[in-house]
């Protein structure tokens, strides 16, 4: 038998249905039903993107995570009562028999960590803050929904991680940016709809590896994958040209590529060779497209003023953030930021401040850079990192100096723009900040209350992946956190 023959003959349900078999019945079922789920089963059978549920609030994204979990009783949730508590043992009624992880359960003891920053309420909202390491921030505190009670099961880095980005501890799922790609669609054809960037920061003690698995597009169409811009060399690998290749020979080879990939799409109908045309394509547009995105020259004093002079330095955090409002501002409708260094097991004095020094000015900057400009309102900014710390210290404890361990039980996030009611603070833990005493938002929660934002009900948009409608939020309970929004 013929191979192609053969191969067709086992092509999978879904295989079939993609190649546009039932896309008469789809279309006419759609024009009857007129909701979002015929809708979405439409997207899926003709590969388009379904578009918003109703009106979003965000247009685009801009997600600040700090890889290796900040220490939010040292920076955002102030626990005054612990400095009489200083170097005694954590209660056994507050810990509860919380799981622990390999770096602390062979500790004898527990002693409490008072912060020792200080603190002071900023903004109308009143919100306490680190006053020593965040006076930027606390600028435009008014402008910022804090959220102090997100948990999450996981309580290791790569599991953790995962879960916040992708709503499942195991890898394999979509990831948020991805999700938003599908749905929202391209705003400019000559840049990817989700692009990532990786600050590199100025103190690497203790970096955690990341990689591409955290950005994938899962079981969605490849084209939703988060494109990995570099911070020196080509911004993207192989975008450019080889020595002696003009632009012509280029646009002849991928016009090639892509008359030989349609014909192998005609014939078999592997949605993977679809993407790889899509791909071919954006390169080419995108070899005029992003050396004026990357040129930073004509960028005003003003705005350097704004973010600070690190924004001048390739691949610092100051440059990435910059870089993402030019992206967003260009169409790119999710970037992705990584910024490493998060993870205090110890030297929290020396460590804490550089990584504050990074982000500090940076974040204030975009904020006030975005209002200017008239994009804050539909740009939505989000600040956070897979887990929290301990009030415990790991290792040696003195009031100058401690670590802290992983503690998944509560944890602060905040997010900005895009629809988010500026000045709420939501939810309360303990005087520990152990355990959550009001309002606590798992991370389904907030992965809801984002897709909310951007114009999706969570329970309704998804992808037909294995016969089962996959969701970001996966089958855990979820709600929107409405509080949260304007």
């Amino acid at each position: 038998m013929n191979p192609l023959n053969e191969f067709q003959l086992l092509e999978s349900r879904r295989h079939f249905f993609t190649r546009g078999k039932n896309l008469l019945g789809g279309a006419a079922l759609a024009s009857l039903i007129g909701d979002g789920f015929a809708q979405q089963a439409l997207a899926s059978a003709t590969g388009r993107t379904p578009g918003p549920q109703f009106p979003p609030k965000a247009k685009r994204v801009i997600y600040l995570h700090m890889v290796g979990g900040p220490s939010q009783m040292d920076l955002f949730d102030y626990k005054p009562e612990m400095m009489k508590w200083y170097d005694k043992d954590l209660p056994d009624s507050v810990r509860q028999g919380q799981r622990l992880t390999t770096m602390t359960s062979g500790q004898t003891r527990f002693p409490i960590a008072p912060s020792k920053y200080n603190f002071e309420q900023r903004g109308q909202c009143g919100m306490w803050m680190n006053k020593d390491l965040l006076p930027n921030l606390g600028e435009v505190a008014d402008d910022i929904c804090w959220m102090r009670s997100l948990h999450t099961e996981a309580i290791n880095h790569e599991p953790a991680i995962c879960a916040m980005q992708t709503g499942n501890q195991i890898t394999g799922r979509p990831c948020l940016g991805s999700w938003a790609s599908y749905g929202l669609g391209s705003s400019n054809e000559n840049l990817p709809t989700f692009v990532v960037l990786v600050a590199t920061p100025t103190n690497r003690e203790q970096e955690q590896a990341i990689s591409a698995r955290l950005w994938s597009s899962g079981y969605l169409p490849g084209e939703h994958a988060g494109v990995s811009f570099r911070s020196s060399g080509d911004p993207i690998l192989f975008i450019n040209n080889p020595p002696g290749v003009p632009d012509s020979i280029r646009k002849r080879t991928i016009e090639g590529l892509n008359a030989l990939n349609e014909i192998n799409y005609k014939a078999i109908g592997d949605p993977e060779t679809h993407t790889r045309i899509q791909q071919y394509e954006m390169a080419f547009r995108m070899q005029a497209s992003v050396p004026e995105l990357t040129d930073l020259s004509k960028e005003t004093d003003a705005t350097w003023k704004l973010y600070g002079d690190e924004a001048k330095k390739p691949g610092s955090f100051a440059n990435t953030v910059l870089m993402a409002r030019r992206l967003t501002e260009r169409g790119v409708r999710f970037v992705q930021i990584y910024h490493n260094n998060w993870d205090n097991h110890a030297n929290v004095a020396g460590r804490l401040p550089s990584q504050c020094r990074d982000v500090d000015r940076p974040i204030y900057g975009l904020i006030n850079d975005l209002k200017s400009r008239g994009m804050f309102e539909d740009t939505l900014i989000i600040w956070g990192g897979e887990f929290g710390r301990t009030i415990y210290s790991q290792g040696g404890l003195t009031k100058e100096n401690y670590g802290r361990d992983h503690h998944p039980r509560c944890f602060t996030m905040w997010m900005a723009g895009g629809g988010t009611k500026g000045g709420t603070i939501y939810g309360e833990t303990d005087d520990f900040s152990y355990n959550i005493v009001k309002d606590p938002i798992h991370i389904s929660d907030f992965h809801a209350t984002v897709l909310k934002l951007l114009g999706f009900h969570f329970d309704r948009f998804s992808f037909k992946y294995q016969g089962l409608d996959g969701k970001l939020t996966g089958i855990n309970p979820a709600k929107v956190i409405k509080e949260l929004i304007v």
